[in-house]
């Protein structure tokens, strides 16, 4: 990577440069070393690749922090450049401190997110089921304050998790299980936040306040290598294509962002392979089976669910084919990481769906709509008809 640097000319650092060789063999080497730290945790091929598009995002930002801070060693005292044996020596200082001491440190927390990531799977698989409990290592080695967030228990829908779900901070080693609603009774939803405080009272950047699991990242948006604005970036969070049409980037650090976005996204803008549509298919198809009982219609089997704070009589019941030919062929031409997202999400959005109203028609019939949980600033937005027999359906994604 420091070639490609020494090649550079120039005041200033080129954004472009994260394309090069040298530079892209330095950034998959990185996002492959963090990737390894969860080879063997258990979760699904759509949540392994979230995380290993935020490991690789993570690595171009360090990458450019690295190329940034070695950048200015090019030129020696008197303002002429150095030979790439100097400037080599010179910057290998810069190396060990971002490859091996940060990057122990990173790996490290990593693995803790990808664990905790496929445990969030396993949660979202029995929904309220059970409560949630926080667990520390309970050894002499568990910081004081996180030690006060053990046995915090509450529902899998409580924001709490949203916040202080694990890990907090560099080298925690926290934990959360399921419990059984009968066996421990639920936190106060307020006594829990204020403990999730003082837990992370550390953390005054507000850095680690995010689910790895629910965001599908190994990473948050606001790491060392970012500021805290990423935290409500429409680029950082991988609206790209939105944040294109009304984001212009106005320092380094955006423009280096959006640059790594656009190359990850860049090959993914076509549509899906027939593997990849398999995959998506027989995921939503998993989800409906474990979360929709079948019922008896007069065209056979189907599923239904049951749209909260509705004041229909009739049942809403909508088939398995609303899931499957959703996400099969309406999201066709769809990002693919976008679509990837939309399926890994599903089991956590159609337990919350929102009803927003009925629309009768004649002969019987009705509409409804229903917005699917607010989701990282994403709405989607399903549509249905039905009649006594038949059941017209269409999703679209609004953001």
């Amino acid at each position: 990577m420091m070639s490609a640097l020494y090649r550079e000319t120039g005041a200033s650092l080129r954004i472009g440069i994260l394309a090069e060789p040298e530079a892209q063999e330095f950034i998959e080497a990185h996002a492959g070393a963090l990737d390894s730290s969860f080879q063997k945790v258990e979760m699904s091929d759509l949540m392994r690749r979230r995380l290993q598009r935020s490991d690789y995002i993570f690595s171009g930002m360090k990458a450019f922090h690295e190329m940034n801070e070695a950048f200015p060693s090019l030129i020696d005292e008197n303002g002429n450049r150095k030979s790439f044996e100097r400037f080599l020596n010179d910057v290998r200082k810069i190396d060990k401190t971002y490859n091996s001491n940060y990057l122990r440190a990173e790996y490290n927390f990593v693995q803790a997110s990808a664990e905790m990531a496929g445990k969030w799977e396993g949660f979202m698989q029995d929904g309220d089921r059970y409560y949630l409990q926080y667990r520390t290592a309970r050894d002499g080695r568990v910081r004081p304050e996180h030690a006060a967030l053990h046995g915090v228990t509450l529902p899998i829908t409580d924001t709490f998790w949203e916040e202080f779900y694990p890990p907090n901070g560099w080298g925690c080693r926290c934990s959360v299980v399921q419990v059984r609603k009968s066996k421990y009774p639920a936190t106060p939803h307020d006594e829990a936040m204020a403990l999730g405080e003082q837990a992370l009272q550390r953390d005054t950047k507000g850095m680690f306040r995010f689910n790895p699991g629910k965001e599908g990242k190994a990473v948050p948006d606001y790491n060392p290598y970012t500021v805290s604005r990423c935290r409500d970036c429409d680029i950082a969070k991988g609206k790209f294509s939105l944040a294109k049409k009304v984001f212009i980037p106005d320092n380094e650090l955006c423009q280096a962002c959006q640059f790594i976005q656009n190359m990850i996204n860049k090959e993914k803008t076509a549509k899906l392979t027939k593997e990849e549509r398999r995959e998506i298919k027989a995921a939503v198809e998993e989800w409906t089976d474990i979360h929709l009982p079948e019922v008896e219609l007069r065209t056979g089997k189907a599923k239904r669910l049951y749209i909260k704070n509705t004041n229909i009589n009739e049942d809403v019941i909508l088939n398995k084919g609303f899931f499957s030919e959703t996400f099969a062929k309406n999201f066709y031409n769809k990002k693919l990481a976008e679509t990837m997202q939309l399926a890994t999400r599903i089991g956590e959005w159609f337990p919350l769906a929102e009803f927003v109203r009925v629309e009768k028609g004649i002969h019987h019939n009705f509409n409804f709509k229903v917005f699917i949980a607010n989701v990282e600033g994403v709405y989607v937005e399903c549509k249905v008809k039905m009649t006594s027999e038949n059941i017209l359906y269409t999703m679209r994604i609004i953001k």
